[in-house]
């Protein structure tokens, strides 16, 4: 790393005359457990200034002593040069702070249009003005790229389309500082491309921008300036202009990334271990084949409506499917559900962690045992004290990073959920593990502990297919890819096939990128001949 970037080197001139906030030796306490200290920083008018870190690094808590949610231990905050306290986020947003969570905050019941202005209704006395706030609404939908309408219920948006309407809501009024936490997480490219030409506005109307996300590719496209939090404490702000993504995710955990991804090797036996023969989906895909041997991570790519998880819910029985032969460890599969699969040998890590992979109102131990009941208690009754020493294993295999066993699944951060949820996966003892988006909403930190644990895996003789939408993280794991394409495999690439271009070529054109290039060869020869 460049010498320029420790922090001994850092001396930032802090601009208060330009901070529309400013923290001083801010920390958060939690009876004897600090969670944050000694954050001091400025955020000034008219930019986008980054919080980055890994899961844990102290950025939610940071954002929700700014905007009133929680009250500050010790510290202080400045708004405009002028002390100022908050006693909950009501009062933050009055004084031009609004905090957009990475959670859906929102009534699911009520209209896009009543969630926007609740607590804030337009009218005179009893009097609701719905056409001025429908009005309204739609001023604002068309102005974040929402789709939704000011009537359309909540509940029954998309994800993403939530998460605009929720952008939409911070925007109602006039700001001063705009907070937002992950705020592309459940967006597509499209979608992203759009909340960043927001960013830049907001930007360019003079409000300041707290961006926290863990796409640094994001972060590199939109910061002017980037704050590093590691461990509960500020490491320092940099110049985004002089920072590299690499350089970014080396100041977050705090060392060199020497490797990313596992060493690649060859798969332990030629003779698959899993087997599939023409799998059709119901309206998803036709008739697909595949097979994955002892050893090997096999990729699936594509664009999204691919088909990709689609197609695996059809092999675990989650969707209507046939196929000609399912063959797991040698027996054929006729019936297939989540519980046949499973005790064959297969698994499957959904994509959809909270809403299909873990209850989150319920405390770590059942989420851990719930999916292998009959291995964890043999007998009828629920065996606690086993339940628990399973959950204490685990989190030491696993490194769950929590601050007690008995939290609730809800209450974890996202690296940590996935690391629960691929523990609760392996209780099975598969041989086979599908891993749909392994690493998404997840730290650097934490995706190369994922990546340490598929590899650990494999080299244990078992299989794992991963479907991914990050090209880096594709070619970085798979030994094997297989590219899908309008509900079919169109590719199959292997060794030194396997990088991003060969992988989007097939994803958007179908077949290899090296068939291009014989087409134009053959052309060539056609127009000049020997």
């Amino acid at each position: 790393m460049n010498a320029v970037l420790s922090p001994q080197s850092l001396a930032p001139s802090v601009d208060t005359a330009a901070a529309a906030l400013r923290t001083e030796k801010l920390g958060k306490a939690y009876g004897q457990i600090t969670v944050l200290s000694d954050v001091t920083l400025d955020v000034r008018t008219a930019e986008v200034h980054a919080i980055i870190g890994e899961n844990g690094a102290g950025k939610s808590t940071l954002m929700k002593l700014l905007s009133g949610h929680v009250a500050p231990t010790e510290g202080r905050l400045l708004l405009d040069g002028r002390p100022i306290e908050f006693r909950n986020a009501v009062e933050a947003e009055q004084a031009g702070i609004v905090l957009v969570h990475q959670e859906i905050l929102l009534a699911p019941d009520l209209t896009v249009a009543e969630n926007l202005f609740l607590g804030r209704e337009m009218g005179r006395g009893l009097m609701v003005d719905d056409r001025g706030m429908n009005r309204r609404t739609a001023e604002l939908l068309t102005k974040v790229g929402s789709t939704a309408r000011p009537r359309d219920r909540v509940g029954e948006l998309p994800l993403a389309q939530r998460q605009l309407v929720q952008i939409a809501r911070a925007l109602l009024d006039e700001r001063k500082v705009v907070i937002l936490d992950e705020p592309t997480a459940v967006l597509a490219n499209d979608e992203v491309a759009a909340l960043l030409d927001i960013v830049r506005m907001l930007r360019d109307h003079g409000v300041a921008v707290l961006y926290i996300s863990h796409r640094l590719d994001e972060v590199q496209a939109l910061a002017d300036r980037v704050t590093v939090l590691r461990d509960g404490r500020m490491i320092g702000t940099w110049p985004a202009a002089g920072l590299s993504q690499r350089e970014m995710a080396e100041l977050m955990v705090g060392r060199e990334l020497e490797m990313l991804y596992p060493h690649k090797r060859p798969p332990t036996e030629d003779v698959p271990i899993l087997s599939v023969t023409d799998l059709a989906v119901d309206h998803v895909s036709d008739g697909v084949s595949f097979d994955v041997r002892p050893g090997e991570v096999l990729g699936i790519g594509g664009m999204i409506g691919a088909g990709r998880t689609e197609l695996i819910e059809g092999l675990m029985g989650l969707r209507p499917s046939q196929a000609r032969s399912v063959v797991l460890n040698g027996k054929e599969i006729r019936h297939r559900s989540v519980r046949t699969m499973m005790e064959a040998g297969l698994v499957y890590l959904t994509e959809d962690r909270k809403g299909k992979g873990l209850l989150l109102e319920e405390k770590l131990g059942p989420n851990l045992t719930l999916q292998a009941l009959d291995a964890v208690n043999p007998g009828s009754l629920l065996d606690k004290r086993g339940e628990l020493s399973r959950l204490e294993k685990t989190g030491a295999d696993y490194d769950i990073r929590v601050r007690s066993l008995r939290l609730e699944a809800g209450k974890l951060s996202g690296g940590n959920q996935q690391k629960l949820l691929l523990a609760k996966v392996m209780l099975a003892d598969p041989s086979v593990v599908i891993i749909d988006e392994p690493t998404r909403g997840i730290d650097i930190g934490n995706k190369s502990q994922i990546y340490d644990f598929i590899d650990a895996m494999v080299r244990a003789g078992k299989a794992c297919i991963v479907i991914s939408s990050e090209m880096p993280e594709l070619v970085g794991l798979a030994d094997r890819v297989l590219v899908m394409r309008a509900r079919k495999i169109v590719a199959e690439l292997r060794g030194a096939e396997i990088n991003e271009e060969n992988v989007v070529y097939a994803a958007t054109v179908g077949g290899h990128a090296g068939d291009r290039e014989d087409e134009y060869d053959r052309s060539d020869r056609n127009h000049h001949p020997d």
